[in-house]
């Protein structure tokens, strides 16, 4: 494999195959793996562009289906999946797991960058590691979902949220106070949600990108 390309593969999860990309600029200083959850192709392609934009940084980017296409089917009409925690934190394993085993990965530190209830699903994950994770930015997420969880979260952990998001704001301020680790919360100004307005992605991919190189680049 060969870093300075793009490389699209299907990543086995138990009994489960799902798509996942890989794009790397030369040299990668460090490894983000996305954790977005799930969602409609229109959330998918922020996440491709807040990508690119973590590649302009020296970021390697690792993004992959959480859910497989008849998952994900039935979670737009019944939500079932999107809420099973346990369910996503396995298959984020799963993404670190392989990142692991690449040779031309290996001496790279990870992080993880997620959205939704993938923030969630990252705080689980964190809690069950072994120290290997070296940061998390959650944008928009329900971290709070992670519940108790949340206090044994090493990780070096930064909340995004859109000023204009006020159901995620009172939640993000809860998942802040039980975070044990060093943490922060950075709210970004005329931004809702899916930080859709003018210029909010842009903030959000330097403010990520700040925070994994400050916890993730050895250089």
């Amino acid at each position: 494999m060969n870093l300075t390309h793009s490389v699209d593969l299907e990543l086995r999860c138990h009994d489960v195959s799902l798509q996942a990309q890989l794009r790397a600029p030369e040299n990668p200083r460090a490894l983000v793996i996305f954790a977005a959850g799930s969602g409609p192709s229109q959330q998918r392609r922020r996440n491709m562009l807040l990508a690119q934009l973590l590649q302009q940084r020296g970021l390697a980017t690792f993004q992959f289906d959480m859910l497989s296409a008849e998952e994900e089917q039935e979670d737009q009409a019944t939500a079932r999946f999107r809420f099973d925690i346990l369910m996503l934190s396995e298959r984020l394993n799963c993404a670190h797991d392989w990142a692991r085993k690449q040779a031309e990965l290996e001496s790279l530190r990870i992080g993880y960058f997620a959205a939704g209830t993938g923030a969630a699903a990252a705080m689980f994950a964190a809690a069950d590691g072994d120290g290997r994770l070296g940061a998390i930015v959650s944008r928009g997420g329900r971290p709070d979902l992670a519940g108790p969880r949340l206090t044994r979260v090493t990780a070096p952990t930064l909340l995004l949220v859109g000023a204009l998001d006020i159901p995620a704001l009172p939640v993000n301020r809860k998942a802040l106070e039980a975070l044990r680790c060093e943490k922060s919360l950075e709210i970004v100004e005329g931004a809702s949600h899916l930080f859709s307005e003018n210029g909010a992605l842009d903030n959000v991919a330097r403010l990520a990108a700040d925070w994994f190189l400050k916890h993730l680049d050895r250089r």
